[in-house]
């Protein structure tokens, strides 16, 4: 018996729970049911990191204590500064939700900052929150490379 060959998917998108978008035969570029797709992906996305938040917040308050033991104390500092820089960074991930959200209700999400052509679903559906086409992206990484 052969075995059925998959098409490409990606499955690993930011939120859980949420398919990747199917395009219908002949629709149009960012057409209403991708904006609205996408404004979900974005919307739980940061539901989720706020969630997060809330609970480092907590986690913070009561695992907070004064430990006598210097090595116990020196553990749990290390261990909340890594948890607030990854906080740090989600808090940033958030404000770029945020940017992409209103890029949706201009209608310039989807489209490449740098040239105005379209990203792509795929690589929309793998960074939500991406604001350049591939093409320019890997220029733009390659003047870094030689800048940096």
């Amino acid at each position: 018996m052969a075995a059925k060959k998959q098409k490409d998917v990606i499955t690993a998108l930011p939120v859980k729970g949420i398919a990747p978008y199917k395009p219908k035969r002949g629709e149009e570029y960012m057409s209403a049911g991708q904006v609205e797709h996408f404004r979900k992906i974005l919307q739980a996305w940061k539901a989720q990191l706020v969630e997060e938040a809330g609970r480092t917040v907590n986690h913070l308050r009561d695992e907070a204590g004064n430990l006598p033991d210097p090595n116990d104390r020196a553990s749990q500092e290390s261990e909340f500064s890594l948890e607030l820089r990854t906080r740090d960074r989600e808090r940033k991930l958030i404000k770029k939700i945020d940017e992409a959200l209103a890029r949706l209700d201009t209608g310039d999400y989807g489209y490449c900052d740098s040239c105005g052509e379209e990203i792509g679903l795929r690589r929309l559906e793998a960074r939500p929150t991406a604001t350049l086409c591939i093409d320019c992206k890997t220029l733009d990484e390659i003047r870094e490379k030689q800048l940096g």
